[in-house]
């Protein structure tokens, strides 16, 4: 194959590319405006159907599918270099109380006790806040899916880096996740409908936080002091 062609195939690729990024941009919008529209009929609801099935089943894919939209724009964003890292110093009490209140009404529609806790009062953290924000509530979302009762979110430092925790009370991660830690792409899991994207956007999420040479992880293990799973991304 000569240069020129490869060129085109590059070329064609990355228009391709373009259109799918610009396409899932519009779904996103569309969507958003789907979940207006429902909060306010939500609203206009009865008090016994604001905690119904469908409607918790209405909110919860919602946000699903919102969270893989925003993973997907984000790993274009970061193909092409246009996803800039803005760090700020952000309170993390505040940041987890945050990310719990946007999944209250589900958490309570699942039964599922939701808490967090930070080793010191007042905590800081510097990181980009909205970046990280959509990876937590991915595993949030994730949380609910598996848990049977609770959920917990912590934070602490650990080695000069600042770490933070979900953890849940599920059946923990599949012994396959746990033994790729190095290769987020796991493939398609019928059985799951796990695809391993959020994962692999967690991980370079995390990366693109550095300091001093040390870059942003992320681990998940079966650790978790709730028995279930745990989801750690560290942040320098």
């Amino acid at each position: 194959m000569s240069s020129q062609d490869e060129g085109l195939e590059e070329e064609q690729a990355l228009g391709f590319s373009t259109v799918i990024a610009s396409t899932v941009h519009d779904m996103k919008n569309s969507l958003g405006m789907l979940m207006q529209a429902h909060s306010a009929l939500a609203a206009k609801l009865p008090a016994e159907l604001h905690s119904s099935r469908e409607q918790a089943i209405i909110e919860y894919e919602s946000m699903r599918l919102n969270g893989m939209l925003v993973q997907m724009l984000g790993l274009y964003k970061l193909g092409v270099n246009q996803l800039p890292l803005q760090p700020v110093h952000v309170e993390v009490e505040d940041f987890f109380e945050a990310a719990l209140a946007r999944y209250h009404d589900i958490l309570i529609s699942h039964h599922i006790d939701s808490s967090y806790s930070v080793a010191t009062e007042g905590m800081l953290g510097f990181f980009d806040p909205e970046l990280v924000d959509s990876v937590i509530g991915n595993v949030i979302n994730n949380s609910i899916r598996y848990a049977k009762s609770a959920i917990h979110l912590r934070a602490w430092l650990e080695q000069e880096q600042l770490v933070l925790a979900i953890s849940d009370d599920g059946d923990g991660y599949p012994k396959s996740m746990l033994e790729a830690q190095s290769d987020y792409i796991l493939g398609i899991n019928m059985s799951s409908g796990s695809t391993g994207l959020g994962l692999y956007f967690g991980a370079r999420i995390a990366e693109q936080h550095q300091r001093n040479g040390v870059y942003g992880h992320i681990t998940i293990s079966n650790n978790s002091a709730l028995g279930g799973g745990e989801f750690r991304i560290y942040l320098p």
